[in-house]
């Protein structure tokens, strides 16, 4: 079985929450493939299932125009032996984002992500879709309404709870996102067996983190 990770932090109202379960509805939707959702704050009792997946996709708000400080606590554990030892090397990654604000810079966050993405040796998975609102037919109501191709954006009213924000359309978003990701990891996994070619290194357990590994 394909195995996919979905790895978030969300805190104000429970936004960026919605758009994870949302992910996983659409990994879930693809046969062959199975789903953990981790909250960072739970982290400490799932890095196996980490480990072991064949896709990671990272999910925080965007706050002040970058990630979130408990996301970023999150991705600062990595920097021992996860990266030191290329653990997650050769695995899929993707990330979504959430803010009150249309633009809010969810860019800027999801660049970040990026570039965590890249210094674990992970292969990132764009957006499929065409963004919409690109004409004066379009509207809210468009799939990728707000024309993200490197990772989910969505937004959310900061007056609404997650029962109704973000909208409709930001859900199918990420649900597209979701399950492209899985057929995509999916896809990977299956030529990685057909060729015998596994990448990624073994590794169990909770890493060190810099401290641990380095002294100091």
């Amino acid at each position: 079985m394909t195995k996919i990770a979905v790895v978030y932090f969300s805190q104000y109202r429970g936004h960026t929450e919605v758009l994870a379960d949302y992910i996983r509805k659409g990994a879930d939707s693809v046969g062959g493939v199975t789903v953990v959702v981790v909250s960072v704050e739970e982290v400490e009792d799932h890095w196996n299932d980490l480990h072991q997946a064949d896709a990671i996709v990272f999910g925080t708000p965007t706050y002040v125009g970058s990630i979130a400080a408990k996301f970023k606590e999150f991705i600062e554990k990595l920097a021992g032996e996860v990266w030191l030892k290329r653990v997650w090397t050769g695995k899929l990654a993707g990330g979504f984002t959430c803010s009150a604000g249309q633009s809010g810079d969810k860019l800027n966050c999801l660049q970040q992500l990026v570039v965590f993405a890249a210094q674990m040796g992970m292969i990132w998975v764009s957006v499929p879709v065409l963004g919409g609102k690109y004409s004066s037919k379009g509207g809210d109501n468009d799939i990728n309404r707000l024309g993200g191709y490197i990772g989910v954006m969505a937004q959310a009213n900061i007056d609404e709870g997650p029962d109704t924000a973000p909208p409709q359309s930001d859900r199918a978003t990420a649900e597209i996102y979701g399950a492209h990701i899985a057929k995509t990891a999916r896809e990977l996994c299956e030529g990685r067996k057909v060729l015998q070619s596994g990448t990624q290194a073994t590794f169990e357990g909770r890493p060190k983190n810099l401290t641990e590994t380095f002294g100091g």
